[in-house]
């Protein structure tokens, strides 16, 4: 479904990205750890189109989409999810769902508000409750949801435990492996291990820009070496 190749990219002369590859296959929960700093969001933007690629290649579906600009390649079926969530805090949970609302796709089920209170039970009890009156995890869980009412096949999620309550990180493996068991393919950015093992099927380490390791979550449970090395901190 997704498929990196080579890429590179910079923030000004600064090299933030040297040849990083990965992929993901449809249906699979793939997580990009490492410390911060290491360049996981920046894998995520130059994805997504907002950080320009300086070379390689990316793939989505089988279509090209390197250097496009973000909103084609979210027509073409990728969402993205912010690590500063950036709701509309003025607008209700269910006005903040309509503004991420786009045609259904072929071969897609759509979500729609009530497919999506089904996966987010708490976003139902509030659904007249101002985004800005919400708590962090509630924010997160509604910015994942207004990003499937766009109706993509696969999301982009950078660092989405960050900041939240264990308890809320729990309900929020929960969710992902909802979405998971309806086909979603999910690319997440993280450096809570825990988290991640609940999760994701594989990881990618990556470390100043340079993926360094990329296994199973058991192989990696497995090996200490590994984590010691690149996610310790």
């Amino acid at each position: 479904m997704l498929e990196v190749r080579g890429l590179e990219a910079y923030y000004g002369r600064a090299h933030i990205l040297s040849e990083v590859a990965l992929d993901a296959a449809k249906g699979e929960v793939v997580v990009l750890l490492g410390r911060n700093g290491a360049g996981k969001s920046t894998t995520l933007k130059a994805i997504m189109g907002l950080v320009r690629p300086a070379a390689g290649n990316v793939t989505f579906a089988g279509r090209d989409i390197t250097g496009l600009p973000p909103h084609v390649i979210a027509k073409a079926g990728l969402g993205y999810v912010p690590e500063d969530r950036r709701i509309f805090a003025d607008l209700t949970v269910v006005e903040n769902l309509e503004v991420g609302r786009q045609p259904p796709r072929d071969g897609h089920r759509p979500w729609t508000p009530e497919r999506l209170f089904a996966i987010f039970p708490n976003l139902a009890t509030m659904r007249k409750r101002p985004g800005g009156r919400m708590s962090g995890g509630e924010q997160q869980m509604l910015t994942i949801a207004r990003t499937l009412m766009g109706n993509p096949a696969t999301i982009l999620l950078d660092e989405p435990s960050e900041g939240l309550a264990p308890v809320i990180v729990e309900q929020l493996a929960r969710t992902l492996a909802g979405l998971r068991a309806e086909g979603l393919t999910i690319l997440l950015s993280e450096q809570n291990l825990h988290f991640a093992a609940l999760v994701a099927d594989r990881a990618y380490i990556i470390e100043k820009g340079r993926i360094r390791y990329s296994g199973t979550m058991a192989e990696l449970a497995a090996n200490e070496t590994v984590r010691r090395q690149y996610l310790s901190v």
